[in-house]
């Protein structure tokens, strides 16, 4: 514990060398795996405000943050001085971006509503978004990527598009989403048509399409539930 203290009481002192564009530049040298929370903090934030320099904030951030066992509240952080409505955003997109990319990689997909919480915060009320679901030969996700954004159809979903990064991963298998802002979730024709077209792909390729999933905030409509493409034997 006193090897801790001294270690935040030295950290909390560093002058220029603990500047934020100083752990811009050791980022750059040496990568983000390389830099202590408190530095990913500062390099957040950026600076700090008068009468409280950027590293003394970070840390009560950084206290805050992992305060957070469970749940992560904005509100808390606001109520830190210094912390105005965009730093706080900042730290907070932050977070939930790390969360969203990296919290899904080895989620494995039994069923239809395996997938569902890992696409949900795409349900944009504005915009349809065309969804490729990475998944390894245990039917666990190595990554969930956005592929398109705006109107869906088979011209902006192309199988070279959709397979791209699934083939870096060496998938085994993928799973195609997209939302339905109207909140209407039966497919279209052309909904019918793209996934056709993509399993058709998919099976060339090696990589079959195991599940469409149109989806809202609320549900979803799957494929493989409502027999349009026959349940894998697989995972």
């Amino acid at each position: 514990m006193a090897e801790w203290q001294a270690y935040e009481k030295a950290t909390l002192q560093i002058g220029r060398s603990g500047s934020s564009l100083d752990i811009r530049e050791r980022m750059l040298r040496s990568g983000s795996g390389s830099i202590s929370n408190l530095d990913l903090v500062v390099a957040i934030l950026g600076t700090g405000v008068p009468g409280k320099p950027v590293r003394r904030l970070a840390k009560e951030v950084l206290d805050q943050i992992t305060e957070s066992t469970h749940t992560f509240d904005i509100d808390k952080l606001m109520v830190i001085a210094g912390m105005g409505e965009a730093k706080s955003c900042a730290v907070a997109a932050a977070i939930e971006l790390g969360r969203r990319i990296f919290s899904t990689r080895g989620t494995r997909i039994v069923m239809p509503k395996d997938a569902f919480p890992l696409l949900i915060h795409f349900a944009d009320i504005r915009q349809e978004h065309f969804i490729v679901m990475s998944l390894n030969g245990g039917h666990e996700v190595n990554a969930v990527r956005e592929i398109t954004k705006g109107l869906i159809n088979k011209t902006v979903v192309h199988p070279r598009e959709v397979f791209a990064d699934p083939i870096t991963d060496r998938a085994c298998a993928v799973i195609v989403a997209h939302n339905h802002p109207s909140g209407n979730l039966e497919p279209s024709d052309e909904d019918l048509d793209i996934t056709k077209r993509l399993r058709q792909s998919g099976d060339i390729l090696g990589i079959p399409v195991l599940d469409h999933l149109i989806f809202s905030e609320t549900g979803y409509f799957s494929f493989v539930e409502h027999g349009l493409i026959a349940a894998s034997k697989g995972g």
